[in-house]
């Protein structure tokens, strides 16, 4: 009947909305509205990144980033690495984020997940144990020994790490699908903040005095 047939009509209409809507919900960085919105770091505009430069004074070297060659940015003597951001004003809003990390013999990038984003890293330098860990309640490792010119990718949000048990140093090349793909540090979410030490040790089956003695290593710069 007619009445049956609009109602199945708007019931797809309904459908239709939902699975659009859905898919919106799930999307993280916003897909671009123009060519390039160069970041303009001057800018007081407080928004889902940084605010657009004036497209007439974008120039060539907005999406540049020179010195990668060489190791810099950020070192971790605790952990053996160095990390070097790629920092281009040209992929503002472009969805990705990239950096360099050295490696020393013996060091390792300790276990971690990026919230926001996936990654895949090439081997510029050396080799590398590097993997991840799918969710619960598998929690099946899937880890390689990578070598110069291997490429590796880790699924979003999946824990994951890399550690040099070779002799010479390793560089490697990391590329993010997130402008901010964020960082947790599971060893530092765990034992640098202030969670209850009972919590901890009935979490992790052991007990408070592990749990300090841990905590204590953390504390140390």
């Amino acid at each position: 009947s007619r009445r049956l047939a609009m109602a199945a009509a708007m019931l797809l209409l309904v459908l239709t909305v939902v699975a659009l809507g859905s898919g919106h919900v799930a999307a993280f960085d916003p897909n671009p509205l123009q060519d390039f919105c160069v970041a303009d770091p001057t800018s007081k505009v407080h928004e889902n990144g940084l605010a657009c430069k004036d497209p007439a004074a974008v120039v060539a070297d907005d999406f540049l980033f020179g010195g990668l060659d060489k190791p810099g940015g950020t070192t971790s003597k605790r952990f053996g690495f160095t990390a070097h951001p790629v920092q281009i004003p040209g992929l503002n809003t472009l969805g990705e984020s990239h950096v360099r990390l050295d490696v020393a013999p013996g060091g390792v990038f300790p276990v971690h997940y990026h919230p926001r984003a996936a990654e895949t890293a090439l081997v510029l330098e050396g080799s590398v144990y590097f993997g991840f860990v799918s969710s619960y309640p598998d929690n099946k490792l899937y880890a390689k020994v990578l070598r110069k010119g291997d490429v590796f990718a880790v699924p979003q949000g999946l824990v994951h790490f890399l550690y040099n048990n070779g002799s010479a140093p390793a560089t490697l090349y990391a590329s993010l699908s997130s402008q901010n793909p964020g960082l947790v540090l599971l060893g530092n979410a765990l034992f640098a903040g202030a969670l209850p030490d009972e919590l901890l040790a009935k979490t992790l089956l052991t007990d408070a005095h592990t749990v300090e003695t841990i905590k204590a290593n953390f504390r140390r710069s």
